[in-house]
């Protein structure tokens, strides 16, 4: 196979070029995606069908999002150092490969809420030394091309996942056989992996070395270094972190939704990873959308997410199976937003040597704030569903006062694009 040169054409030869890399490392996350949204889709009624409540489902879940996200802090200060990113990798990785096919062969409820933690924790190891790969690989080809790439392929096993086991659980009616199927894309994904560390040992290779001079001191106008400190984060950035950390409180996981609707018979168990299935086309489009508004309105195109939070419960948890549905396709259109635009303004209100800092301080508090939350909708899910719709309802109205304090004017795209153009 040819090689390539590095970016530059200063440095080692790179085993492969950077798309291939990039291409490669998307079908990976195609593959392992089957794994993890496959178990996802149908975590909630199958902890049901274990024995376990409404409040189990909704702790059980929403720990595991906390987990996948909060754990990023460590993970991530990890991933800074390059001899660790492949470890971090293969071992996040091979722990969601495991634990998921697990799920197939045990009939205990506690090794069950345990095997689906391990799964997010698995999320949460890999996440920030891949991104930090693919980053890498990315800086000849545009971070924006290289990560849009990367995300396309992973879409495809988001969807093709669920699928795999509505399939699997229409033909055997066993949850068991579903989660077993998950293992052969889960192998697949090990085998490749371990085939692109031996081919690229350091993405690095790829990088483009800074064209600015390094002894060229600070850029005329711009604010140097204050006692050697780290610049503190503004006003701005806290009222937006407590403003997405209490529309996550008041978000249901789809694990809660889930069980609702095999719990009340709305639909039987093997079309719910089909309708979760909808629901991530959903989450794709709602991404693009509201990211292409983002770029010309700003953080106010944020609005709609506390709209679409609130209307979750009201449609979701409903004893009428269109309408019950409908909650779970404004489920995945406010998945959508949030996965995507949300964090996208985090880049705008922290200080641009503190990024790193800011987007971990950021998924930690809305990743805590989402636990608390999934408690007190599990809570009222048993307690009485209309004291839950106008809970919910109300968290949302307040995260609402909370964003007209952020101000979104004041982060405007054309400051965004600004930052952009040459000096």
């Amino acid at each position: 196979m040819p090689t390539s040169r590095n970016a530059a054409g200063t440095g080692p030869a790179a085993p492969m070029t950077a798309i291939r890399f990039i291409l490669v490392f998307g079908i990976i996350s195609s593959l392992m995606d089957m794994v993890y949204e496959g178990a996802r889709s149908v975590t909630g009624p199958y902890l049901g069908a274990l024995g376990a409540s409404a409040l189990l489902v909704s702790v059980v879940t929403g720990a595991g999002e906390a987990v996948a996200l909060v754990l990023r802090l460590v993970f991530g200060r990890l991933a800074d150092r390059p001899g660790l990113r492949w470890a971090l990798a293969l071992s996040g990785y091979a722990l969601t490969a495991v634990s998921v096919p697990l799920l197939g062969i045990t009939d205990a409820l506690w090794i069950a809420c345990l095997l689906v933690l391990a799964e997010r924790l698995g999320k949460a190891v890999r996440s920030p030394a891949k991104d930090t790969m693919l980053a890498e690989a990315g800086s000849a080809l545009g971070q924006g091309k290289a990560f849009a790439l990367h995300e396309a392929l992973d879409q495809v096993g988001a969807l093709v996942g669920p699928l795999l086991v509505g399939a699997a659980l229409g033909l055997s009616g066993s949850y068991g056989a579903g989660f077993m199927l998950l293992a052969v894309p889960g192998l697949a994904a090990m085998m490749i992996l371990f085939w692109l560390r031996r081919r690229v040992p350091d993405p690095a290779v790829y990088e483009v070395p800074d064209l600015q001079p390094a002894a060229a001191g600070p850029v005329p106008g711009s604010p140097g270094p204050v006692s050697g400190k780290a610049p503190p984060m503004p006003r701005q950035y806290w009222m937006y972190a407590a403003f997405s950390s209490l529309t996550m409180f008041g978000y249901a996981t789809f694990g809660l939704l889930s069980f609702h609707l095999v719990a009340t018979g709305l639909l039987p168990p093997a079309l719910v990873p089909v309708l979760y299935a909808g629901a991530m086309g959903v989450d794709a489009v709602a991404a693009l959308i509201s990211g292409w508004l983002f770029d010309r309105v700003g953080l106010k195109v944020l609005l709609v997410l506390p709209v679409l939070a609130a209307a979750v419960p009201w449609l979701g948890f409903s004893n009428n199976t269109a309408l019950a549905v409908a909650g779970v396709l404004v489920w995945g259109a406010a998945m959508g937003v949030q996965e995507s635009t949300m964090r996208a303004g985090v880049a705008g209100l922290a200080p641009a040597g503190r990024r790193g800092s800011a987007y971990g301080m950021f998924t930690a508090c809305y990743g805590l704030a989402w636990l608390a939350g999934s408690f007190l909708i599990g809570l009222l899910y048993e307690y009485s569903i209309p004291a839950l719709a106008l809970t919910v309802t109300a968290v949302q109205a307040a995260a609402m006062v909370i964003f007209a304090v952020v101000r979104p004017q004041a982060v405007r795209p054309e400051a965004k694009s600004s930052r952009n153009e040459p000096s």
